[in-house]
């Protein structure tokens, strides 16, 4: 099972950004199709971004279209989220997540098999 460190957080201003990577160890990233979460205070976990094994497909939520962008480098072992305009709403731990599934439900969380622990992301207005 492939390992997941999330980096790259902090606290930021609405506008502002930020990008976060997400390292491998343990299996080669390619092997997995790739996604980053948020998870609010008292809230669910919900998708933010998806990447296929070779980077030619993403999909995002809604809510983040056109201001993230993710990407991969797989000879680096390293998943990217770029965070621009950001939001207060933006607010929450984000997590990437690794796994081998490759259908149209890459939003869900149960389609994942690998969870970094997290890496805190603060958006003040």
């Amino acid at each position: 099972q492939v390992q997941l460190v999330e980096s790259g957080g902090g606290l930021v201003q609405a506008g502002g950004s930020l990008r976060l990577s997400c390292a491998a160890s343990g299996r080669a990233l390619s092997s997995y199709a790739m996604g980053w979460f948020r998870q609010a205070p008292g809230k669910e976990r919900t998708f933010v971004a998806y990447v296929s094994w070779t980077g030619s497909s993403t999909y995002y939520a809604d809510s983040v279209k056109g201001r993230f962008t993710i990407s991969r480098d797989n000879a680096k072992n390293t998943v990217y989220l770029q965070m621009n305009s950001l939001k207060p709403e933006d607010t929450a731990v984000y997590y990437c997540a690794a796994g081998y599934y490759s259908g149209s439900s890459y939003y869900r969380l149960d389609k994942y098999d690998s969870w970094g622990q997290g890496t805190q992301v603060t958006v003040s207005s």
